[in-house]
């Protein structure tokens, strides 16, 4: 038995030579917004963070993992905003891909991307790039991740200006 910091809980499970972070994920801890698709490391429906970063689960062997892993579901008070973005864009068509492009741009938008989605979306599109869409709802996700930064970034500014008696920079 080995122990995992997942979605901020010591969680134990099994991790037999090759086990692969996405099975035990799945199949011993229950965490089914990891999905399993080309299980090669190439769609990134498996996406995670390990220790913050995008990490494909699929082709990360479980005994190599030694940083807290957050899954979608423990992304999911911090995403609200970002999965109804999702949402109001129809970025979210069949559903199977939006845990991993969920967790991606997550990370992605704590990074920090410019207000200005003129500026944000290139950036978004090649993060994301690794981030397979089978039903090319491409523009829809990279719209919906542009827009919550510039929502974020909107917010962020006005709750910097607001302390004490201070609304948006200006005394009342």
């Amino acid at each position: 038995m080995d122990t995992f910091t997942v979605n901020g809980t010591t969680r134990a499970a099994c991790t037999a030579p090759g086990t692969t972070l996405a099975s035990v994920l799945r199949d011993q801890l229950g965490l089914t917004s990891v999905k399993l698709a080309c299980e090669r490391g190439e769609c990134g429906a498996c996406t995670v963070l390990v220790g913050g970063r995008p990490r494909l689960s699929c082709v990360t062997l479980a005994v190599l993992v030694d940083e807290e892993v957050t899954t979608a579901e423990g992304l999911a008070e911090e995403s609200a905003d970002l999965r109804a973005a999702f949402a109001d864009r129809g970025a979210f068509q069949c559903g199977f891909c939006t845990p991993g492009h969920i967790v991606h741009a997550t990370a992605l938008l704590r990074s920090g991307l410019p207000a200005a989605p003129e500026r944000a979306a290139p950036r978004v599109r090649r993060e994301l790039s690794g981030n397979i869409c089978r039903c090319t709802g491409y523009a829809a996700i990279v719209e919906a991740v542009c827009e919550t930064a510039r929502l974020r970034a909107a917010t962020e500014g006005a709750t910097e200006g607001a302390t004490d008696g201070v609304t948006g920079g200006e005394a009342v």
